[in-house]
């Protein structure tokens, strides 16, 4: 951890499986609480946009809408809420490109062991628990005072007692008292409620008996979790330790390669083949290639395509974890001919996603290979964080060719001088044109001054775009044909754009 940004990684057998990053002014807004205010209902798309002052406006739909003694089935939005309505709102999910953050009215509070859910009914319980220890944890659950909410029971509940089940939720009951209270004082839109941030959200939702340790190299913030940890699970907070190691904490423990891998497409195998992953406006798409994995000895082809792709189902769903991958992901494995390898590798990718605690929903594969999939998202990942589109591109992922960029300066140039009288002329272009232009002999320039009647002396200037030119006119330094050009004009010409001549 530093003063700039806060990171946490999760390590599973000597592997980075996840990471999470939050800087400082942009932490995640999941979870928190808004008393905020309708500022539009759409009736076509039945769902309504929320004023709750950080931006842009909240995106609510109506399944989201808690509206007592009103059936969910067949609501309409424009029964339930008007525009100016206050209203209480809780962020599932991050605001992300254009979008806002997606809202909901049915509210959450998450303790160490126990979900409160003021507006809700009933019990839940995690389905990652075993059925007796469900049964055990259900049984507790009906004798707490609930306040007429609903309950959902934790992963991390597994062998707590009666006393720490009650203790938690009196604490909840207590968080959301105050709340109420608050949200009866404050203006409107107003913060009522702040989740905690990444490093207590994960030592919360993920310690329990399983994890080894715990380490943290800020002496403040170990002091905030062990804190924590006295009040809600004493007997684990001797689990976390603060690190002094020589080595930064997270070049220590692989972490900052695992960070930089995010960034790159091909992620290799260990067998010799990869995985290649691209990022579309629809879909996440991932493509598993072979490479130098060829097998051994009088191996055939189906078996190494196989393990090809049973290899590549564990390191996708890492992959998946440690960028935070969501939405639609489309997985391109090896075509198999056999029914049953097909089944296999499915078994496999569903079992690598047991560990994912992201919703996920799988498709069986398919005799083409492809198995389709989604995953919830409700953060940018760690690649979405760390970089922005780049500013040739636009984030495409190609750029024009300097052959490209030299046939429109090229056009431009013929625009500029056209019916000069001038000769020479000196025009200023940008120096991967020029070297273009001057190729072979200076063919192509040749050819342009044999076309319009006029000699060419061209100047490179790198600060011009590729595609543009100009005339270099007396404010433009000496050209470099010589002797600086008589020619005063100061029109400029972008690629695709029309020349102006204003000549002095």
């Amino acid at each position: 951890m530093d003063r700039a940004e806060t990171r946490v990684a999760i390590v599973e057998d000597g592997r980075v499986a996840e990471v999470q990053i939050e800087r400082r002014g942009k932490a995640s807004v999941v979870g928190h609480i808004w008393k905020g205010r309708v500022e539009s209902v759409l009736a076509g798309m039945e769902a309504a946009f929320i004023e709750v002052g950080i931006g842009k406006n909240g995106f609510l739909h109506v399944d989201d809408v808690v509206a007592i003694g009103v059936p969910k089935r067949k609501r309409l939005i424009a029964d339930l809420i008007k525009k100016g309505d206050e209203i209480i709102v809780q962020a599932v999910k991050d605001p992300m490109g254009t979008k806002g953050a997606r809202l909901t009215m049915q509210l959450s509070l998450a303790g160490r062991f126990l979900v409160y859910v003021p507006f809700g009914d009933g019990i839940g319980i995690s389905k990652r628990l075993d059925d007796d220890e469900r049964h055990r944890l259900r049984d507790i659950c009906k004798r707490l005072p609930t306040d007429g909410g609903g309950l959902i029971v934790r992963t991390a509940a597994a062998g707590a007692s009666a006393q720490e089940l009650a203790r938690d939720l009196a604490s909840l009951n207590l968080l959301w008292k105050a709340i109420s209270e608050r949200s009866d004082k404050v203006d409107t839109p107003s913060l009522l409620y702040s989740e905690a941030d990444s490093s207590l959200k994960v030592i919360r939702d993920i310690l329990n008996e399983t994890v080894d340790e715990v380490l943290v190299d800020d002496a403040r913030q170990h002091e905030r979790i062990t804190g924590f940890l006295r009040r809600t699970s004493p007997e684990l907070a001797d689990r976390v330790r603060l690190y002094e190691g020589a080595k930064p904490l997270m070049e220590a423990h692989g972490v900052e390669t695992a960070i930089r891998s995010t960034l790159s497409r091909r992620v290799p195998l260990a067998s010799g083949g990869s995985l290649v992953i691209d990022d579309t406006e629809a879909m996440t798409v991932i493509d598993v290639n072979s490479g130098k994995n060829v097998g051994r000895g009088n191996t055939q082809l189906e078996s190494t395509i196989t393990r090809t792709n049973l290899e590549a189902a564990e390191e996708v769903v890492r992959q998946l974890r440690l960028r935070d991958i969501g939405g639609i992901i489309v997985i391109d494995f090896i075509d198999m001919d056999d029914a049953k390898n097909r089944r296999a590798v499915t078994k496999a990718l569903n079992d690598a996603l047991e560990k994912d605690r992201t919703r996920t929903f799988v498709v069986e594969i398919s005799p083409l290979g492809l198995v389709q999939m989604t995953r919830q998202n409700i953060s940018d990942g760690a690649r979405e964080i760390m970089t922005r589109a780049c500013p040739t591109c636009g984030g495409q992922g190609f750029v024009v060719s300097a052959e490209t960029h030299a046939i429109d300066a090229e056009r431009q140039i013929r625009l500029l001088i056209k019916g000069s009288s001038e000769s020479p002329v000196t025009v200023a272009v940008h120096p991967e044109v020029a070297d273009f232009l001057q190729a072979d002999g200076n063919a192509a320039l040749a050819e342009i001054e044999e076309d319009l009647g006029v000699s060419i002396a061209l100047e490179r200037d790198g600060s011009m775009a590729p595609g543009s030119a100009r005339i270099a006119g007396a404010g433009s330094g000496t050209p470099s044909g010589g002797g600086r050009s008589r020619a005063r004009s100061r029109s400029r010409a972008s690629a695709g754009a029309p020349a102006e001549a204003a000549t002095e």
